[in-house]
C-alpha cells in the first residue's frame, strides 16, 4: 500500500473535519512542505512487518456442526499441541475468540470480523504451548466483547449447562459454558468490566481478574488500553493457579505492563485463611438490583471464613458505589476510540499492532448496523462524549480512578483482602431473538456494579462458588492488593475446601 500525499480537495476537507482553514494556496504549501517525507513513509511501508512468532504447527480451524455444539459455546474447534513435556501436559484449553492464534478464525463474537484469521499467536497462546498445553478451540464470545449476557454473540446466544436457557455470564460466554459441560480443562478469558468473574460467578466455576498487566495483554483484541485484562478460568482453583502460572510475566512488548511481580502460584493454595484479614466491603450488598439470596449466600461464606481463623470485618468504601459511572465513562468512550479511531488496536499504549485486524475491520463504519444494541448505543455515547465534551469525561474519569484505587488501597490498610458478592444475583434467562431493546440492555449491563471497579484500579479480584440462590449459583469475590494474586487464590482455595465439604 503505497503512501501518497491527499490532494488539494482532500486536504480541504480535512481542514473542516479539524477546524483549520485551508485555501487552494494554503493547501499547495502544506503539499510542499510534506512532500519530503513521502519516501519516508514508503520506506516504513516497505519494510518488513514485526509479526508475532507462531512456534508450533496447526491445521487452522473449523466451525463445528450444531450437533457437536450443543452449548453454542464453541467458536472454532482446532489441534495445536504444545510442548511433549510441561506443567500443562495433558491439559486441554479453550481459548477465547478475541484472542489471536495464527491461521485459526477469529471473530471476537461480530459478523465484522467474520472470515478474518490472524497471523501471529498472543503471547499467551506461545506461553501454554511451551507449557505443554493442548489448545482445542476457540470459545464463543459477545460481540466485541461488550455485554455481560448471552444476547449479543453474532453466532447466537451460548446456553448454561447448569442452568440451561439462562446465560453462562459474559463476555466470555463459550469458556464459562465449556468448563462446566466438562469440554475442557483450563481456558482463558479476557476481562474489562467483568467479563471473567461474571461467567465464574453465573457458573459456579472460578475466575480470576489477575492484577493489571501481570499477564500480557499482547495479541489480544480490547476495548481500552487501560481497562484491558486477560486470565485463567478452571472449575477449581487449583485450577486457575496452574494456568495463570503457565502465562504470567512480562514479555517486552506489551505497555500494560509495568513493575511486574511473578510468583509461584500453585504454591500454598493448602495454607488456608487462619489469621488473614478480610474486610467486608459494606457498599457491595444491598444494591438496588441486588438479589437476596445473593447476599445471604455470601454472608453464610463471610461466616465460614471467620469460623476458619480468618479475622473478618466490615469496612466502609464509599467510592465503590462510584466505581460504574467512572468505568463508563472510560470504557464507552475508550471503546469508541479503539473501534473508530484505532481500527481494534487501541491506541496510546506500546504494543503489538495486528495490521491485519485493523484491515478486517476497516469497513466498520459502512456496516456499523450489524452491531447489536450494547455496541450501538456504547459507540453513539462514546462519539457524543467525545465531539460535545472534547474527551473531558474520559480525562476526569481517568482522574477519578486513582481516587477509587486510593479508597480501596485504605481499606487494604491493615486487611490482606477485601469480601464482597461478585454478582448482585444469579444468572439471568436468555432473551428472545425479538426481545425489545431495553430487554437486551439490562441483560446485558445490569450485574457490572461490584466486577467493574476493579477493571479500573486493576487489584486482583478472583470469583469463587459460594453457594446458591433459587437453584442457580452465586459467586464470592475477594480482592488483594497488586500482584497479591496468590495470597488472592490461597483464601479461594480454602474457602472452595470448606464449602465443597
Amino acid at each position: 500500500m503505497a503512501f501518497h500525499l491527499p490532494n488539494k480537495d482532500r486536504l480541504r476537507y480535512l481542514g473542516e473535519e479539524l477546524g483549520i482553514d485551508v485555501d487552494a494556496d494554503y493547501a499547495q504549501t502544506v503539499l510542499d512542505m510534506l512532500a519530503p517525507l513521502v519516501p519516508e513513509f514508503r520506506t516504513v511501508d516497505r519494510l518488513p512487518d514485526q509479526t508475532l512468532p507462531v512456534r508450533y504447527p496447526r491445521a487452522g480451524g473449523t466451525r463445528p456442526e450444531a450437533k457437536d455444539n450443543p452449548w453454542g459455546a464453541w467458536s472454532v474447534r482446532c489441534d495445536i499441541r504444545g510442548a511433549a513435556e510441561g506443567p500443562l501436559a495433558g491439559k486441554t484449553v479453550a481459548i477465547k475468540d478475541n484472542v489471536q492464534i495464527a491461521g485459526v478464525p477469529m471473530m471476537n463474537g461480530a459478523s465484522l470480523l467474520e472470515g478474518y484469521a490472524p497471523e501471529g499467536d498472543a503471547t499467551l497462546v506461545t506461553r501454554i504451548l511451551d507449557a505443554g498445553g493442548h489448545i482445542v478451540g476457540k470459545s464463543a464470545c459477545e460481540y466485541f466483547s461488550f455485554s455481560g449476557g448471552s444476547a449479543t454473540s453474532a453466532g447466537g446466544p451460548v446456553n448454561s449447562p447448569r442452568n440451561p436457557g439462562h446465560t453462562p455470564g459474559g463476555s466470555t460466554t463459550g469458556s464459562a459454558a465449556l468448563l462446566v459441560a466438562g469440554e475442557v480443562d483450563l481456558a482463558i478469558g479476557a476481562d474489562q468490566a467483568g467479563s471473567i468473574r461474571i461467567p465464574a460467578s453465573f457458573s459456579g466455576i472460578v475466575g480470576l481478574k489477575p492484577t493489571y498487566g501481570l499477564v500480557p495483554y499482547t495479541g489480544v483484541m480490547g476495548l481500552d488500553h487501560s481497562i484491558d485484562h486477560v486470565g485463567p478460568m478452571a472449575r477449581d482453583v487449583a485450577g486457575v493457579a496452574l494456568l495463570l502460572e503457565a502465562i504470567a510475566g512480562e514479555d517486552g512488548i506489551d505497555g500494560r505492563q509495568r513493575g511486574v511481580r511473578v510468583e509461584r502460584y500453585t504454591q500454598g493454595l493448602d495454607r488456608g485463611v487462619k489469621g488473614l484479614r478480610i474486610g467486608v466491603v459494606k457498599e457491595s450488598f444491598g444494591l438496588p438490583e441486588s438479589h437476596p439470596g445473593t447476599d445471604s449466600a455470601v454472608r453464610a461464606a463471610i461466616e465460614a471464613l471467620r469460623a476458619a481463623g480468618a479475622v473478618v470485618d466490615e469496612v466502609s468504601v464509599p467510592w465503590h458505589r462510584h466505581g460504574f459511572a467512572i468505568w463508563s465513562a472510560i470504557a464507552n468512550e475508550g471503546t469508541y476510540h479503539t473501534l473508530y479511531g484505532g481500527q481494534g488496536a487501541g491506541h496510546l499504549t506500546t504494543g503489538a499492532y495486528p495490521l491485519s485486524l485493523m484491515t478486517a475491520l476497516g469497513g466498520l463504519r459502512a456496516r456499523a448496523n450489524e452491531m447489536p444494541h450494547t455496541l450501538k448505543i456504547g459507540m453513539l455515547l462514546g462519539a457524543y462524549l467525545h465531539q460535545q465534551y472534547q474527551g473531558r469525561f474520559y480525562a476526569k474519569a481517568q482522574n477519578l480512578r486513582r481516587r477509587l484505587r486510593a479508597a480501596y488501597d485504605e481499606a487494604l490498610d491493615g486487611r490482606e483482602l477485601l469480601l464482597m458478592p461478585t454478582t448482585p444475583f444469579p444468572t439471568l434467562p436468555i432473551p428472545s431473538d425479538d426481545a425489545p431493546v431495553a430487554e437486551v440492555i439490562q441483560h446485558s449491563w445490569t450485574m457490572l456494579a461490584n466486577t467493574s471497579p476493579f477493571d479500573l484500579t486493576g487489584h486482583p479480584a478472583v470469583s469463587v462458588p459460594c453457594g446458591e440462590a433459587d437453584g442457580k449459583p452465586v459467586g464470592l469475590m475477594l480482592i488483594g492488593r497488586h500482584f497479591d494474586d496468590a495470597l488472592v487464590l490461597r483464601a479461594a482455595a480454602d474457602h472452595e475446601r470448606r464449602h465443597a465439604g
